[in-house]
This record gives C-alpha cells, structure tokens and sequence, in this order.
C-alpha cells in the first residue's frame, strides 16, 4: 500500500474522532479559556478543523507561510463542521492520489522569511498533520471536562459516552 493511502486509513478513522469532537463544540461557551494563556475555546475547535488543511499543503506545496494567516470566522457548530468537512474531503483526495516521493521531499513552516522548522514531508504529515490535530482535540476534551460537557468516546469508552466502535485504521 502506498505511504499516502497509508495515511488516508489512519486519517480516515481519526476524523471520526475528530469529528465528534467538533459535534460537541458549543458557540454559546466559544470565549472560554481555562487560563489567560490558552486559547479561547472557539479558536481551539476552529485551529482543529484547520489543521486538516495542512495535509493537501504538505502534499501540493514546499511550505506554509503563516505572515498573512487569518483565521476563518466561524460563529456556529454548524459552520465548523461544514469547513472541517470541506477540508477533510480536500485531503482524502490528495491522498489518494500522491506519490510515494512526495513524502521524501522537504516542506517548511514559515513566517515571512523565518523559517520555523523543514522536514522531510513524511514527518510532516506524521507530526503536524496527524499528531498536532489528536494533540489541540485531547486539549479540547480538558475545556469540555473543565466546563461540565461530556467528553465525546475517541479509542474507547469515556467516562461519559460508552457507545462507540473502536476505531482500526489499519483494517
């Protein structure tokens, strides 16, 4: 199997997760922060849902310049399940059509002419496309919990949610 169906499988089943995550985001507690220096909880689901864009980034471009990044406004849950959708869709097409070579290749995260970091964009994906976007939704789950929510099921039962499939992306 190719490196980026590979990826698809596994990206595939973690947006499930993802998913029902950003189903349980509510607007009405948006401005929530579980101290000054975290974000509020709308931009932490909007910044979840982007984070899928990185994948067609990753596999169509060389970098990503972040000097003119604005944040999409998104007032509704509604809203950030249809952009999260979008993206998503976006990436599974990239995916299922990128050579094995491409993941060789070198990608940078840049901010005008500063350079943050250049990997090979297998570890690209791996990092910061799969990894950073579990990461901010584990986050994600800490407002919830901080804030009385229940806790959407990821790789199992949650205390609050004990009907889920078990997720296998490598079946």
């Amino acid at each position: 199997m190719s490196i980026g169906k590979t990826f698809l499988k596994e990206l595939v089943a973690e947006s499930e997760v993802t998913r029902r995550y950003l189903t349980s985001v509510s607007f009405d507690q948006k401005d929530f922060k579980p101290s000054e220096k975290s974000e509020s909880l709308g931009r932490l689901a909007i910044h979840i849902a982007e984070i899928t864009a990185w994948w067609s980034s990753c596999i169509k471009d060389h970098s990503l310049d972040f000097i003119d990044f604005k944040p999409k406004n998104i007032q509704s849950t509604k809203e950030l399940l249809s952009y999260f959708d979008h993206l998503l869709e976006t990436a599974k097409q990239d995916l299922s059509e990128v050579l094995d070579e491409t993941f060789e290749q070198e990608w940078s995260m840049k901010y005008g002419e500063e350079v943050l970091f250049k990997l090979p964009k297998r570890q690209v994906a791996r990092i910061f496309c799969m990894n950073h976007q579990i990461h901010h939704r584990a986050q994600l789950g800490v407002y919830f919990r901080i804030l009385g929510n229940e806790i959407p099921a990821a790789y199992g039962p949650s205390a609050d949610n004990d009907n889920v499939t078990l997720i296998n992306p490598f079946y």
